[in-house]
């Protein structure tokens, strides 16, 4: 899951799920330290917090600090607009402490996640939030009182007062939104539904994840299981297809009786955007939800177009699924299945970052300059240790520098992930290092196109030197399955999520039986069923009842068009396109410039154009190419 908070807390955390040390790693490579208290885990492989603040008596200090600069804001707020050198004095204030908090947080964050134990990391956090929450409050006035100064005179404030150009897009932002901007008192009325708008996201995740009973299956080994969601997810990917489908089977049956509710929180959450939508003056929940952003719905639209219309590679892959499994049917409940024999291969730390350095070559002397450091000055927490949170993520810090926290257990997904979080280090790190903070936090919509590339990077370099075939096979499957849940899925998902919103825009309801007909039809229309790739039985139906993302309004999409943006401008820079990676690196530095399709187009990538999509899924139907031949010369050799 990708948390982002922008321009009051950036974190960009990418959660993973955390996979025990084999033993072999243990034995050999990878030092386990899993058991070991934090204190006694070696400097060398621990992140230097204390970049951050050297003491516990820092962080105080700077603590109080924020809370006396926040006393100053009530006599500046009086008459802030009414002088170029007044405007700019509330900006800075207001950077200024959100700066602050943001790093108070962090250090209080980082500390937290590596003994979550130690509760006296869990009440830095909570004064943080606190003090957050006083700071956000205290601001609410600025967007206002800037939309009641004359357009002609913010104009003079800027040709006034240099230090004002930090703030120039921000100012934009606020006042091409006017039209859609509320009277204050008539705001203050709509923002008590805060009161209130989250407890249907969070209804939903309760009766997801406490309030459905947890069935038991007896599995073909004798072994009973119960599936709470976590066991339901591990052996959805079983060996055996009995298993795999009484799993799957299982699970959802037993979710549809809850149907009825699922559906009712569902249509509550979609009606509530559509009354942020029409209380906004916006046409449809899409345009509402893209506009900040100065994204075109088209951008939306055509990531399904161009995604149902290259659904052929991912057809071609999982017809390669059901031979590898050797399967006279390939079922829905097969997707999960590992269908290339994993290869016992463990890489060392050393060994990974090596593969790091050498697939990112092609990004210059500069971007590796940045990777030393990162690897030198301590910014990576490297492996598990006694209390540690699990997954993995990068945190930029303005002003200091990226954090990152891995569970490294020397498995390939470990230097994949290690190559991601850098990704988004070395994007935060070239941002900080260009932008004001003003401009510094980069949206959602370009956020996971960083991280993704170096992945694009790490396979092109593992797929052209790689000599052991089997291996090979294994890495390429990892990564189109990746795509097939990264794009494809995603894009399943952000149609659904349209017909829902497109439903209670025209005065109905999301009924039960609509909801499963339709997120059932789809699934079928994406995975192949009518052309006999993939056999989706009913029982599918019910998934979108375990989604929470729809909750989220217009997010998964993102998640589509950020590696689709990422697989094409790889493909540039790798095919030395024309200035490609300077480009690249541009973006990199752009943060929050500009708004992000036009960041993406100016970088080489229109998604308004086919372009993108064009590049992106030749990348996909080369590489599944490549595995049907490498499939083809191991059976020659009896290797599978």
């Amino acid at each position: 899951m990708l948390r982002l908070f922008y321009k009051s807390l950036l974190l960009v955390l990418l959660m993973l799920t955390a996979l025990p040390l084999s033993t072999l790693a243990q034995e050999s490579k990878v030092p386990d330290y899993s058991t070991t208290p934090r204190s006694q885990v070696p400097e060398q492989y621990k992140w230097k917090i204390e970049d951050i603040y050297a003491t516990k008596a820092d962080w105080d200090k700077d603590k109080q600090e924020s809370v006396n600069l926040l006393k100053q804001v009530d006599a500046l707020q009086k008459d802030w607009t009414t002088s170029a050198k007044k405007m700019l004095a509330m900006f800075q204030l207001n950077d200024l402490l959100n700066q602050k908090v943001t790093r108070l947080y962090e250090y209080a964050g980082h500390q937290y996640n590596m003994e979550m134990s130690n509760s006296a990391f869990a009440v830095m956090k909570g004064e943080v939030q606190s003090l957050w929450v006083e700071v956000s409050a205290k601001f609410v006035f600025l967007q206002d009182d800037l939309l009641k100064v004359k357009p002609e005179t913010i104009k003079e404030y800027l040709a006034q007062e240099k230090g004002l150009a930090d703030y120039k897009f921000t100012i934009e932002q606020i006042l091409r939104a006017k039209e859609h901007i509320l009277p204050a008192e008539q705001q203050k009325i709509v923002s008590l539904t805060g009161l209130y708008s989250s407890n249907t996201s969070e209804a939903f995740n309760l009766l997801n994840n406490v309030d459905i009973p947890n069935m038991e299956v007896t599995l073909s080994d004798g072994k009973k299981v119960t599936l709470n969601y976590t066991n339901y997810s591990y052996y959805r990917a079983a060996k055996e297809p009995g298993d795999r489908s009484l799993v799957m089977n299982t699970f959802w049956k037993n979710h549809k009786k809850y149907e009825n509710t699922l559906a009712s929180l569902m249509d509550a959450q979609m009606k509530m955007h559509l009354f942020d939508a029409k209380v906004g003056k916006y046409t449809t929940c899409l345009q509402a939800r893209l506009y900040g952003d100065n994204i075109d719905t088209s951008v939306y639209y055509n990531l399904i177009k161009y995604v149902k219309q290259n659904l052929e590679p991912f057809h071609r892959y999982l017809k390669l699924k059901k031979e590898l499994l050797k399967l006279d049917k390939f079922r829905y409940e097969d997707v999960y299945a590992s269908a290339v024999k994993s290869v016992d291969k463990v890489f060392s730390f050393d060994e990974a970052k090596d593969l790091v350095y050498k697939s990112l070559i092609p990004l210059g002397s500069d971007y590796k300059s940045k990777l030393d450091e990162a690897f030198s000055n301590r910014w990576i927490d490297i492996y598990p240790n006694k209390d540690k949170e699990s997954g993995a993520y990068s945190s930029g810090i303005y002003k200091v520098h990226p954090f990152v926290k891995m569970n490294f257990n020397g498995d390939y997904d470990a230097v994949s992930t290690l190559i991601h979080e850098l990704g988004h280090s070395m994007h935060s790190y070239y941002t900080f290092s260009t932008q004001p903070y003003a401009n510094s936090s980069y949206t959602t919509f370009i956020a996971e196109i960083a991280s993704t590339f170096n992945e694009s990077m790490l396979i092109n370099y593992m797929a052209d030197n790689e000599k052991d075939d089997l291996f090979k096979l294994y890495l390429l499957d990892n990564y189109v399955d990746g795509a097939r849940g990264t794009i494809y899925r995603q894009a399943l998902f952000a149609e659904f999520e349209l017909a829902m919103h497109t439903r209670v825009e025209e005065g109905k309801s999301l009924t039960p039986n609509w909801l499963d007909s339709t997120y059932l039809a789809l699934t079928r229309e994406y995975y192949g069923h009518d052309k006999g790739v993939t056999q989706v039985d009913d029982y599918i139906q019910n998934e979108w009842g375990a989604i929470p993302h729809f909750f989220m309004n217009y997010y998964v999409f993102q998640y589509s068009t950020g590696m689709i943006a990422s697989m094409a401008l790889s493909d540039n820079v790798l095919s030395k396109k024309d200035k490609a990676l300077e480009r690249y690196i541009t973006l990199l530095k752009s943060g929050a410039s500009d708004y992000p399709v036009t960041l993406l187009k100016n970088a080489g990538v229109d998604m308004n154009s086919p372009e993108p999509y064009k590049a992106a899924f030749a990348r996909l139907d080369k590489i599944v190419t490549e595995m049907e031949q490498l499939v083809k010369k191991l059976k020659s050799e009896g290797k599978l």
